[in-house]
């Protein structure tokens, strides 16, 4: 058996680490993104330093559905202004190497993690007699709000626009969704552009890690006519 020459294997080593990175970055642009979850509005189905996987494959070509999990970039400045880039030169190029092979997420774009409750053409109301939402005439019994959370704390009819969707965080009352961005440019409503993908599984922690299921009830609540 003969050994690789020194030289031959100090050729080889970048070749490996930059086909690695060209491999991750492909990964990262068309098919898997993993995200860090920053806040409480979708626990308990996510919890506060939650990482994701995103499945960006499947929602190039095919519809969001009602009840999935998706992540977007933020439609009209929800967030607020972008943080500033911290740390010295060389810290701020080794996150932005990271960001852009899909270990770390990129502060310059925020994003968002919430529940599609309605897709285009949805007419959604809050709230029937029982208190539950209504969508297209169907009341949804949401098992997966936040313990003691009402499905809104505040009223609302609306009409999901083609191309968009309408969006809520499982816990309804630490959630800043599309309910209280109405006066927005696009009136609370998400477009399916700025759609990330489907998240799919809790990545991490290991005490945590899940599949993400679609709701039943709003998946079967019939198409506006």
């Amino acid at each position: 058996m003969r050994l690789p020459k020194k030289g031959s294997l100090l050729r080889e080593v970048p070749i490996i680490v930059v086909s690695a990175l060209i491999v991750a970055v492909i990964i990262k642009t068309f098919f898997v993104h993993f995200f860090y979850v920053p806040s409480g509005s979708m626990q308990n189905t996510l919890g506060i330093g939650d990482r994701i996987a995103v499945n960006k494959f499947s929602a190039m070509f095919s519809d969001i559905r009602r009840g999935e999990v998706v992540v977007f970039k933020d439609p009209a400045g929800w967030l607020g202004a972008a943080p500033a880039p911290t740390g010295d030169v060389f810290t701020r190029d080794l996150k932005r190497a990271l960001v852009d092979v899909g270990v770390m997420p990129d502060p310059a774009t925020q994003y968002l993690v919430k529940r599609t409750i309605g897709v285009g053409g949805d007419h959604i109301v809050c709230c029937d007699a029982k208190g539950h939402l209504q969508v297209n005439g169907t009341s949804i019994n949401e098992g997966y709000l936040f313990p003691g959370n009402a499905p809104s704390d505040s009223k609302f009819d609306v009409t999901v626009p083609k191309g968009f969707i309408w969006v809520m965080g499982d816990h309804r009352a630490a959630s800043a969704d599309s309910r209280f961005h109405t006066d927005d440019v696009h009136k609370g409503f998400v477009p399916l552009n700025d759609v990330v993908g489907r998240a799919e599984f809790v990545v991490w922690p290991f005490n945590h890690i899940t599949f993400l299921s679609v709701s039943h009830d709003l998946s079967k609540v019939p198409v506006k006519k």
